[in-house]
């Protein structure tokens, strides 16, 4: 059985999750987070040097830097962690069409738009080596085309798919969204065995709780889940997942996140005065 510790990050609700092999002290770090401060455009790496520290603390090997999805809502602090630990970066393999969706957004923001800034292209089915255990693969688009589930063992690790019961699911329109395919997914992940614990990429406040949560189960999922428990059929779900996703404002940080995430966390390239900059494309994002 894999060991697991959470990280949550207080400034994007984000949760960072690093699991281990406990036989030979392989490891892999899901969805971590660069720090960024959009009034100052300055970078930071405490968040992600802190799941370092932990890795230091247990005597861990990183092998796997995994993205669930290219988030809309922080920079991923992958590309920081490759380079201090020399672990490979995964992400689905569908990443493809969010670079082709966003790219001319941004301009030459990526010199491989293709998917090669990642060492690893992820499919339905695909397993990664974690020591003596494995990391599956299940591909659950919805939220994004590229989304994926990871399963260690008896653990899910479902990105933006799924929230907590009484938060519900994932926005389903950015470019290649789907609710209907969301729906699909979800109940893919809720066809796991009803132990099968799911931990969520994000975790929101709810009117219900005053306290942050992440971690859940498929039975609670299918039992309590606001937007798709069991009883709810595929078109409710759309209707209700689109009529909210007409209320909802673009995520605050998500032209500085898109362009650095669909690079695997790199930022671009430097300009011809040596200085990096973050893009903001003016009235241009709905039309991406």
């Amino acid at each position: 059985m894999a060991n697991l510790r959470s990280f949550f990050d207080t400034a994007t609700n984000t949760v960072t999750y690093l699991v281990w092999d406990p036989a030979t002290r392989a490891a892999a770090i899901i969805d971590p987070v660069l720090d960024f401060d959009p009034n100052a455009g300055r970078l930071g790496t405490a968040s992600s040097d802190a799941v370092l520290a932990v890795a230091r603390d247990e005597n861990l090997r990183i092998d796997w830097i995994l993205d669930t999805h290219a988030h809309a809502d922080h920079l991923s602090g992958a590309d920081h962690l490759r380079q201090l630990t020399g672990a490979r970066i995964g992400i689905g393999a569908h990443i493809t069409e969010v670079q082709k969706a966003f790219v001319p957004l941004f301009g030459k923001v990526s010199d491989t738009p293709d998917g090669r800034v990642f060492d690893v292209l992820l499919k339905e089915g695909d397993s990664l080596p974690l020591g003596g255990l494995e990391i599956r693969v299940l591909h659950t688009p919805g939220h994004t085309p590229a989304c994926v589930t990871y399963l260690v063992g008896d653990m899910a690790f479902v990105g933006d798919t799924l929230f907590m019961p009484d938060y519900g699911t994932a926005r389903a329109d950015f470019p290649g969204g789907d609710a209907r395919a969301l729906f699909r997914s979800i109940r893919k992940i809720l066809a796991l065995p009803p132990e099968t614990r799911i931990f969520v990429g994000h975790d929101y406040l709810s009117k219900s709780r005053d306290t942050f949560v992440w971690a859940t189960t498929v039975a609670e999922e299918r039992a309590r889940n606001i937007h798709v428990h069991d009883g709810v059929s595929e078109d409710d779900f759309v209707a209700l997942r689109e009529a909210r996703d007409q209320t909802l404002d673009a995520p605050r940080l998500i032209l500085p996140s898109l362009q650095v995430n669909i690079r695997a966390g790199a930022l671009p390239p430097a300009e011809a005065d040596g200085q990096v900059y973050l893009k903001l494309p003016v009235n241009r994002l709905g039309a991406a």
